[in-house]
């Protein structure tokens, strides 16, 4: 139910003028939702979330008109574009204007390391742009094809890439961020450097992004590989010897425990029966010191070059949370963990957790650098029960040293590792967003100071 008055909403759109409005509840009500269906208790918690009406700006202009309108009337924005995040980052939980980005896209430049682009292009579409300048993103989530840039800095961590460079969270993984605060006359705000981080992975409640700067990578030929071994830990072993080869140039190493790949659609014919694997995107130039390094420890059972064109399906729409995909896409009993391993204990708790839940939490593992250090994120795929259940083997992991960031909370605190929100970014809140207006409900320690 929300909480804007009828007449208010009225009142807002005759000031929003020739913006584009969508008031039709069906596609409002579409369009509120993200992924976070995925877990069995954001589905319970968000169930009929929606906001009041889709305002699509066309330009900056429009956004800091539709931010003003908004500040002066008191209602609630949620911005989205892709809308491809897991946590109900993009539901409004006090309804409002879902702030719809998706007309952002133009990149203002390419230069040689880095760009300038607007928050609601899609990331394959900028690597289409930046390859043919021998360039592309760092990183990107398994959901490249459909994530928007702006999406992937407000609600990601990381992703494909970060096995290299980390996750966004390091420094230089953003270099700039151009934001509209949400007051009666809104600011428009360029952060610059570490300042950024003050909106990655706030969903939205520390301003409205319109532009980023972001590095890119040189665009090497990726050679998408599967390894079947007979057991796990030793692909796990192998992805975890190969992180640390600094010579190999990869930019995907992910460890996946059999049954799981029985899930897995077109890849099944290379996926035997019984045997975990290792999903790997090696630059063809290394490929040859890949082959070496695995030896005789495993068999490669596909080896092509990555393909993400329309109609084809990437072998990294196999990993990070589309491994989770894949199996509930037949079996929508099972959810996810996300877990953080120490890495100078890494594959010691990896087989404690193994040896611990067997059965009931299926290993699936992401190979990143983490504060310069290799380790692993850990997206193991869950058999369900109940929420106590799933509370009882969250804490387990945490009393045994294996971090875990809660993909079943909807904010940003209880989502975060360290069960806080970064001071920066809630002191930053006050200052762009007085009145609480930005994604209300998702930063559960902001307190606004004023009516």
């Amino acid at each position: 139910m929300s909480d804007v008055q009828l007449n208010t909403l009225e009142a807002l759109i005759a000031d929003l003028g020739d913006i584009p409005v969508i008031t039709e509840s069906k596609v409002v009500r579409r369009r509120s939702r993200d992924f976070f269906w995925y877990s069995p208790i954001l589905n319970e918690q968000l169930d009929g979330k929606s906001a009041d009406l889709i305002v699509a700006p066309r330009n900056e202009a429009d956004v800091i008109r539709t931010a003003s309108a908004c500040a002066r009337h008191r209602v609630p924005i949620t911005v989205r574009a892709g809308g491809t995040g897991n946590y109900g980052q993009a539901v409004p939980l006090k309804g409002g204007v879902l702030l719809d980005i998706s007309a952002l896209t133009d990149i203002e430049w390419v230069r040689p390391g880095h760009l300038r682009v607007g928050a609601g292009a899609k990331m394959n579409a900028i690597d289409a742009e930046t390859q043919t300048s021998g360039f592309e993103l760092r990183m990107h989530p398994s959901t490249k094809r459909t994530a928007t840039i702006g999406g992937f800095v407000a609600g990601g961590s990381g992703g494909v890439g970060s096995v290299t460079y980390g996750g966004l969270r390091e420094h230089g993984n953003i270099l700039a961020a151009r934001i509209v605060t949400m007051e009666e006359e809104p600011r428009v705000i360029e952060l610059r450097g570490d300042a950024a981080q003050k909106i990655n992975r706030a969903y939205g409640t520390t301003g409205i992004i319109t532009v980023l700067e972001m590095p890119l990578a040189p665009a090497w030929k990726w050679i998408d590989v599967v390894v079947a071994f007979d057991e796990f830990m030793d692909a796990a072993a192998f992805g975890f010897e190969a992180a640390l080869a600094d010579g190999l140039v990869k930019k995907l190493l992910a460890p996946i425990t059999w049954p799981l790949p029985s899930y897995f659609g077109a890849l099944k014919p290379h996926c035997p029966d019984g045997k975990s694997i290792l999903i790997a995107m090696i630059a063809e130039a290394s490929l040859e010191s890949f082959k070496a390094l695995l030896g005789s420890r495993g068999a490669i059972t596909l080896e092509s070059p990555t393909d993400d064109s329309p109609g084809q399906v990437p072998l990294y729409e196999y990993t990070w949370n589309h491994t989770t995909l894949q199996v509930l896409k037949s079996d929508r009993s099972v959810t996810y963990l996300q877990c953080l391993y120490p890495h100078d204990r890494l594959l010691e708790k990896v087989a404690e957790m193994r040896e611990i839940f067997p059965d009931e939490v299926l290993q699936h593992l992401e190979f990143i650098r983490f504060g310069g250090r290799v380790t692993c994120s850990g997206l193991p795929v869950v058999r369900y029960n109940d929420a106590d259940r799933l509370n009882e083997i969250i804490s387990l992991h945490e009393q045994r040293g294996v971090y875990i960031a809660n993909p079943h909370v909807y904010t940003v605190e209880d989502g975060s590792r360290y069960k806080r929100a970064d001071a920066d970014q809630l002191g930053f809140k006050h200052e762009v967003d007085p009145h609480g207006l930005l994604n209300p409900g998702k930063m559960r320690s902001f307190v606004s100071s004023r009516p």
